[in-house]
């Protein structure tokens, strides 16, 4: 079974390589505000929805005739009909979550890019004859031979690259390509996940995982930081550098997460045939005075990670329902207990088993995850540890 990935490397253009990306930046931001402001002008105006095809004819084809957007020939013309890919996309995104033909959190309609934005992307596709060089470059139109620094080898030709700049002012090629999934052998060793923020992870075999914190480890860097970046002048040049001296320490913290986040999901996937986690309502928790605790957790990267690794390596993942009273079932003798606060970090059940609430936590979101199987596949079993 085929499976599309996306590698990230780092890339390092020179100074004329960075000013003839900076006008591809530029570029497909135009086009893009362009497109959206025509349909947005002919929806006021009662006009019918602009199609792709004449809305591309508008603001790259014929717009490049003209003395306002001539400048518009000087990049790749696929950078540009891939920002107004990305536009249709998003509307088709917005209309059928207002439909209700789209799952999940509703979609907002498309919004202007904006130049102060300091995270900028291009996608360049196979159509603009992007290519790896022998020497390891990688060659973009109208842009040159860009150094790439190779942490790890293509598996395969890639169909699309995506140049990020982000907030940080580096620089990345993120390429998309196709590989076989890799089944790992088999596994007699299943897990249930209870996801906290005294501990990162506690797992139902009892490991406890410390919470790495890393935000507030860099609280103290990132406040003399912005500290600095508050005195300085609207405009300036220096006031330029302490904002990217800003988003240097956010990048850090970043991914230093992202590596963690990672290195733990993969090590997770190699050792056991089935994962089960809790499906937390991140979002909620993020509007509690826990807020900053949990977005430094990164809960939902995590689980994503597990979720596409599970997929790629042949393993099981499932989410357990967020009302599933975890902590509050008794994992021997399946007795709920009618309160459980946060407070409360071991527990005696009337059965007299006692109990480390986040263990037990994880043994039960285990067991829930084990009698959904087995349910999904006809089965009526209880769960139970």
């Amino acid at each position: 079974m085929a499976v599309r990935l996306r590698r990230r490397y780092r890339l390092y253009p020179d100074a004329v390589q960075r000013e003839a990306l900076a006008r591809a930046f530029g570029c497909a931001r135009v086009v893009f505000n362009d497109g959206l402001r025509a349909r947005q002008a002919a929806r006021e105006a009662g006009l019918p929805y602009v199609s792709d095809g004449e809305l591309s004819k508008r603001v790259v084809t014929e717009a490049k005739q003209t003395p306002e957007r001539s400048w518009l020939g000087e990049v790749s013309a696929v950078v540009l009909q891939q920002a107004l890919a990305d536009l249709n996309a998003a509307y088709r995104a917005f209309f059928a979550s207002i439909t209700g033909r789209r799952t999940g959190p509703k979609v907002a309609a498309p919004r202007f890019r904006s130049k102060k934005d300091r995270r900028q992307a291009i996608r360049f596709t196979r159509n603009a004859r992007f290519s790896v060089t022998a020497g390891g470059r990688l060659r973009l139109p109208k842009i040159g031979e860009v150094p790439v620094r190779w942490s790890r080898t293509l598996p395969s030709e890639p169909s699309s690259v995506t140049v990020i700049q982000d907030a940080a002012g580096r620089y990345f090629a993120s390429f998309v390509v196709e590989t076989g999934d890799e089944p790992l052998p088999e596994s007699a060793a299943e897990v249930g996940i209870d996801l906290g923020l005294t501990h990162f992870a506690v797992t139902s075999d009892g490991r406890k995982i410390d919470n790495p914190r890393f935000l507030r480890r860099a609280a103290k860097k990132l406040r003399k930081a912005q500290k600095a970046l508050s005195r300085k002048v609207n405009g300036s040049a220096n006031r330029n550098k302490a904002v990217a001296k800003v988003a240097k320490a956010h990048a850090r913290v970043a991914d230093a997460r992202r590596d963690f986040a990672h290195k733990l999901s993969a090590s997770i996937i190699r050792d056991n045939q089935a994962v089960y986690v809790e499906n937390l309502s991140v979002k909620g928790l993020a509007r509690t005075r826990l807020a900053r605790s949990v977005h430094d957790a990164g809960w939902s990267a995590f689980t994503a990670m597990l979720e596409y690794k599970a997929a790629r390596y042949r393993r099981t993942f499932a989410r357990i329902d967020r009302w599933f009273p975890s902590s509050k079932l008794c994992s021997a003798c399946g007795a709920i207990a009618e309160t459980m606060p946060l407070s409360v970090r071991s527990w005696t059940c009337p059965c007299g088993v006692a109990h480390d609430r986040d263990v037990n936590a994880a043994i039960n979101i285990l067991a829930a995850g084990r009698a959904d199987r087995l349910n999904a596949c006809g089965g009526t079993v209880r769960p139970a540890a």
